[in-house]
Parts: C-alpha cells; structure tokens; sequence
C-alpha cells in the first residue's frame, strides 16, 4: 500500500489491521488472519519551488526540448524523505527513464537514448546549480564542526543541518 503525504504509516498500519480484522471476524472463516507490516516510510513531498527545481527543470527543458511536468510519483521511496530529514536540505529524484521501461518489474528496461540523455541532463543540471544566485553551501554561515565533532560517531550528519539559503 502506498501512503501519501501527511498520512502516517503507523497509524494507516493500525487502522487498516483493525479494519481486516473486523472484515475477517464478519466471514465467520475457521481460518486465522495474520497482516504484518513488513516494511513501512513516510510518503515524501519535496518543494519544486526551491532553486534545486528550477535549476533541473532548466536541464530537462535544455536536453529534451520541452517544460517538465512537474508529477508526483516516486514518493514513497524511503531514502529520499530520510535525506530530506537528516539534512534540512531540499532534495530532487531527477527523472530519467521512459513511461514504458516497467520500473521494479521482471522485464525492467533503460533505453540507451535515456541513458545518454540522463548524462546530458546530469551535466546541465550541475552547470544550472553554478548559476544559482546568493549564498552558496561553501559559503555557509553556520558554525564549522570541530576535530572534537569530528571524532564523534555520526557526527558528519550535523554538518547537513546548515539552514543556510541557497
């Protein structure tokens, strides 16, 4: 099942277990219902307002020759909300498969073309993120860690903390 912004997973977890639970219960089955959440993460929602966005949409619309439609698919993949959230950073998932190459099924496919235009969007995606305006994360105002934050295990993750704008 897939949640959606501002839907909590325990709480979907627990409502829909009570739910087939009472579904069940109605059937009057000799059977034992047993519903295990094997895994579960919050939907993700990131701001295409950010200057990450507008630098990506400037790339696509280089590389392909039209405007992005902004979509929103792909937010329930764990890691990109994880990143959001330990680093207050604006995160993209930079599209760059086709509608058609069946993503996460047995006959998954990547086009060569896709491929090859991936590297092109990568590329005037990164030129874009140089022409941004104002401070940069290199400029960042925020306190620098020290050799004693250093040392400490997991430290590294306090330096993606900076609220520095870009």
């Amino acid at each position: 099942m897939r949640l959606v912004p501002n839907q909590d997973p325990d709480k979907v977890e627990k409502q829909t277990k009570a739910y087939l639970a009472k579904v069940f219960e109605k059937l009057g089955s000799p059977n034992k219902l047993k519903v295990e959440m094997v895994h579960s993460a919050k939907a993700w929602l990131s701001s295409t307002t950010h200057p990450n966005y507008g630098a990506a949409a400037k790339a696509i619309e280089r590389v392909y020759g039209v405007e992005p439609d902004f979509t929103r698919e792909g937010g329930s993949i764990p890691i990109t909300s994880a990143f959001e959230d330990a680093t207050q950073m604006n995160v993209l998932l930079l599209p760059v498969g086709a509608c058609d190459d069946m993503a996460h099924s047995q006959n998954e496919k990547f086009n060569k073309s896709n491929m090859l235009n991936a590297i092109k969007v990568l590329g005037v995606y990164l030129h874009e993120l140089g022409n941004i305006k104002g401070p940069k994360p290199s400029k960042c105002r925020c306190e620098p860690l020290t050799p004693e934050d250093l040392a400490m295990p997991g430290a590294f993750a306090r330096a993606f903390n900076c609220k520095c704008e870009m």
